[in-house]
């Protein structure tokens, strides 16, 4: 039995699913989109406990990354992002954080690629290059926990819009069909916005697929 485990904090005016994922037992914890407030993610989790190793983004618009500056420089965590996301990461008016009036760039420090699979503290998990809802989306693909976080390339029963800079509806489809639908259908998902689905319920009722 897994005893990988998953903490929700929703954040920001998107209501953005910013998760951390640890082993059960170990207070070290990797964060997957810091939305918003990276001092109160930070101290949230120091008073759980848990210690932030790592910070990993699904993609780099300005409701997924807005709280990264403050978290990494309070953790000293370093950041990894899929390298086809460099750009939309970076600049303000691709990520439009410009648009809101809140510019944002994040530089991470590690840029993955398709397929690669990475441990951090005891955690493996995959990056599968997902995208559409921006170029460089990715999800994050736990196998031996069958979890799978999907940022905004699959919602439960939709998927991310692809009207912002460097979208496209036609990526996004072929990119759920065929990178997450091949995945066991008891994976669970854990999506940047809402609640959590498993990969055979969207094969049933996603519109999308």
């Amino acid at each position: 039995m897994s005893n990988l485990k998953i903490g929700r904090i929703m954040l920001g005016i998107c209501q953005t699913n910013c998760y951390f994922v640890y082993r059960e037992g170990c207070n070290k914890a990797l964060v997957f989109d810091p939305a918003d407030k990276g001092d109160y993610i930070y101290n949230g989790l120091k008073e759980k406990g848990f210690s932030v190793e790592a910070i990993l983004l699904t993609h780099g618009h300005f409701d997924h990354i807005w709280g990264v500056e403050a978290l990494k420089e309070l953790s000293g965590a370093k950041i990894y992002a899929y390298e086809e996301e460099k750009e939309v990461c970076e600049n303000p008016s691709v990520n439009v954080s410009k648009r809101t009036g809140r510019p944002c760039s994040v530089i991470a420090d590690t840029y993955l690629k398709d397929g690669e699979e990475v441990t951090l503290e005891g955690i493996t998990f995959k990056l599968l290059a997902t995208p559409g809802h921006t170029k460089g989306s990715c999800c994050y693909y736990f196998e031996d926990d069958k979890i799978l976080i999907s940022g905004d390339t699959l919602f439960q029963e939709s998927v991310g819009r692809t009207d912002l800079p460097t979208g496209s509806m036609s990526a996004l489809v072929r990119s759920v069909r065929e990178k997450l639908m091949p995945l066991p259908e008891d994976v669970k998902v854990y999506p940047g916005h809402g609640e959590t689905t498993t990969i055979g319920y969207e094969k049933q009722y996603n519109p999308f697929i």
